[in-house]
């Protein structure tokens, strides 16, 4: 009883926190414009169209704090959001990747400059890698999490749109990217399953983000 009502009360504080101060800051197309490490900061990213800036929306209990677009590859830069008053972390919203509508040279530079963010940001306490639970881990999110794993940044995998398949497939979509996620050095071993749409798993979430924050 006392795990439940401490999770009760660490989901309570994050949503008093994300319904306070939450505030675009700057967008990073390179290393260079970065803001000043002061903060802590929770990464999020995800295959092109997994549902990130609905998450985020979600999460922040914003209606458009990160612009959902059709267009796959929107988000080209390291997008930051400041939470708190004072501040007391980021989110940083990374390039969708897969299936961008750009040129190969265009979403090269993108990769450089994910991969040079993980690998050198100190302040990054955890990064959330989005799948969507319709299609299970792609090869794609395979190649993230190897980066994050070569990386040594600590993840965490988000199922999203699990409103959009039966019970029985989500439950089995689960168990399948738990049990690969567990081959991976880098991976938290509690998997989050979310609907954005229906609110699913976002106070859990919420909590875990802030408990991410506070490293």
């Amino acid at each position: 009883m006392a795990e439940v009502s401490d999770q009760a009360e660490r989901e309570e504080a994050a949503s008093k926190l994300f319904s306070g101060r939450v505030q675009f800051l700057l967008s990073a197309p390179q290393l260079k414009f970065l803001p000043e490490p002061t903060v802590p900061e929770i990464a999020f990213c995800g295959r092109s169209n997994v549902g990130k800036s609905s998450l985020l929306n979600a999460l922040t209990g914003r209606k458009a704090i990160a612009r959902a677009s059709v267009t796959p590859g929107r988000t080209q830069e390291l997008n930051f959001f400041e939470v708190g008053e004072p501040t007391q972390f980021r989110l940083v919203d990374m390039p969708g990747y897969g299936f961008a509508k750009a040129p190969v040279k265009v979403v090269d530079k993108w990769k450089q400059l994910v991969r040079d963010y993980l690998r050198g940001r100190q302040v990054l306490n955890r990064t959330l890698v989005l799948v969507d639970a319709r299609h299970g881990l792609k090869d794609v999110d395979r190649e993230m999490m190897r980066m994050l794993d070569e990386s040594a940044a600590s993840y965490r995998i988000v199922l999203t749109k699990a409103d959009k398949v039966k019970a029985s497939e989500l439950e089995a979509t689960a168990a399948k990217v738990a049990e690969e996620a567990r081959k991976h050095p880098a991976a938290f071993p509690v998997l989050h399953i979310t609907s954005s749409e229906k609110g699913m798993g976002i106070a859990e979430l919420r909590a875990a983000v802030l408990a991410d924050a506070a490293l």
